[in-house]
């Protein structure tokens, strides 16, 4: 299936129109694509609870699965320097069906924490053999709550987001961490920030890049050493009326935040906005793949959609892959 994808306009944005094809449909509330140098497209379902590698074909296959969705919910995923996959798992959800659309917090409250919610972890994923470790549970003495997205540094350390868990009447404070994936390191890196989902780095590594959900903004700091940032640098490069969910930055420095309800939303150098609508209203995530890494894979949970979008400049390569 093939079509076009319609900017949607956001605040100050201007719209934008780019080609795109459905590579795989009919997925449990999908995120955190990670491209593979065969071709295929590693995701994990966050409703599953599984990761899945769907193939250039778009035929899908399971590559590990946990027990319950209450209790375990895979929420992003990356390469580390081992060639092993990374998951955060943000510990299951009570989900909600609203109209046919599952989601992951009650209509009305934003309720998500599910009653047989026990914690968020950092897990290990043998992409050979299938095999989770639990790494992580708590980080700097900081018990993780509902961790969400991640990314590797040069060096090998893992900066990830924890989103927190959202019940009737209060919700987590949340923030960043690092960590090294032999367990010699962790620390709370960011605190107090309110549903930080997406994490990314500068093309140089010196910046990081956190957007919020609730609050529809993008954020950045310096980095000052491992696990460490300039708090005195903080600055918002995007202030919307939306909701963010996952991001990934391009080649040029250009971060590309999945915005629910408005598709994606590009935050270039230079300080332009500007918005892709992809069809559906619940964008996750995106990541580059291909061999000039001018393909953007998409995921859209709503209807549980992987699109490849013609993507008119290179994403940047991670630093590890497979």
């Amino acid at each position: 299936m093939a079509g076009s994808g319609v900017g949607a306009r956001g605040a100050g944005g201007a719209a934008l129109e780019l080609p795109y094809r459905v590579v795989a449909e009919g997925l449990a509330f999908p995120e955190g694509p990670v491209a593979l140098a065969d071709g295929s497209v590693l995701l994990v379902e966050v409703r599953g609870p599984r990761v899945t590698r769907v193939t250039p074909d778009g035929a899908c296959e399971t590559v590990a699965a946990w027990d319950s969705a209450a209790t375990a919910g895979p929420n992003g995923a990356a390469i580390g320097p081992d060639g092993a996959a990374y998951v955060c798992n943000n510990g299951g959800f009570a989900w909600y069906d609203k109209n046919g659309v599952w989601l992951p917090s009650a209509p009305g409250t934003g309720a998500g924490q599910s009653p047989e919610y026990i914690t968020g972890s950092i897990d290990r994923l043998d992409l050979d053999t299938g095999e989770v470790t639990v790494l992580y549970t708590a980080c700097g003495g900081h018990r993780l709550c509902g961790p969400n997205d991640l990314v590797f540094d040069a060096a090998g350390g893992l900066w990830f987001s924890d989103h927190g868990k959202v019940r009737a009447h209060d919700q987590d404070r949340a923030g960043v961490f690092y960590a090294t994936v032999d367990g010699s390191f962790a620390c709370r890196a960011i605190f107090g920030l309110l549903g930080p989902n997406g994490v990314g780095l500068s093309p140089d590594g010196a910046v990081l890049y956190v957007s919020e959900t609730p609050t529809g903004r993008l954020w950045a700091w310096d980095i000052i050493a491992a696990g460490r940032v300039d708090h005195r640098s903080k600055r918002c490069l995007a202030n919307t009326l939306g909701h963010f969910d996952s991001l990934a930055v391009e080649a040029d420095g250009t971060v590309v935040v999945a915005a629910l309800r408005d598709g994606l939303c590009l935050v270039r150098p230079d300080g332009e906005i500007s918005y892709v609508r992809v069809p559906g209203p619940l964008a996750t995530n995106v990541c580059w793949g291909g061999e000039d890494l001018r393909t953007a894979y998409v995921t859209e949970a709503a209807a549980g959609l992987l699109l490849a979008y013609e993507w008119p400049r290179r994403g940047l390569r991670l630093a590890y892959h497979r």
